[in-house]
């Protein structure tokens, strides 16, 4: 009966200790420091803020970038110390069952971009996973953006469609 008691107990505690509140605010501090350095040109600084399998989508349909692929597009911008500034405007941070995810408003030098965000805790850090990145447009000027694109939509649907 002891053991059982003692089993018992063991796995109660276990399942508290892995239910632990997430502390938002490192989340944010993460956020804000991945985004300094890559406005300071800091490559190391930034990719550090990152998993290991960080995927990154960029604003154009063909940036779909795996960690390793992404950083190799990126180097030469931080090599020129010039890479990109975010600062965010508003952010919105979720976290449920051990998942932290984001979204926020972006001052970028394309103006107001939206990016939202999975966070992982890796080597006792908060590390973006997965990150989204994406113009916003104000829905009065949805028509206009479509049809300035239409050509190049067409073209890359049929790209993809015969891959």
């Amino acid at each position: 009966m002891k053991q059982l008691l003692l089993f018992i107990s063991v796995i109660f505690f276990s399942s508290c200790a892995t239910q632990k509140a997430i502390d938002i605010s490192e989340v944010a501090q993460s956020i804000d420091a991945w985004h300094k350095a890559a406005s300071q040109a800091n490559f190391k600084d930034y990719f550090d803020l990152m998993t290991d399998d960080a995927v990154f989508i960029g604003t154009d349909a063909t940036e779909n970038w795996q960690v390793a692929d992404f950083k190799a597009y990126s180097k030469p911008y931080f090599d020129k110390g010039k890479a990109w500034s975010f600062t965010s405007l508003e952010r919105h941070v979720y976290s449920q069952n051990r998942v932290t995810y984001f979204d926020e408003l972006l001052d970028t030098q394309m103006g107001i971009c939206r990016g939202s965000g999975v966070m992982k805790m890796q080597d006792g850090k908060w590390k973006i996973a997965h990150y989204v990145l994406s113009i916003a447009v104000p829905n009065e000027n949805v028509s206009s953006l479509t049809e300035m694109k239409k050509e190049w939509d067409k073209n890359y649907i049929k790209q993809l469609l015969n891959q």
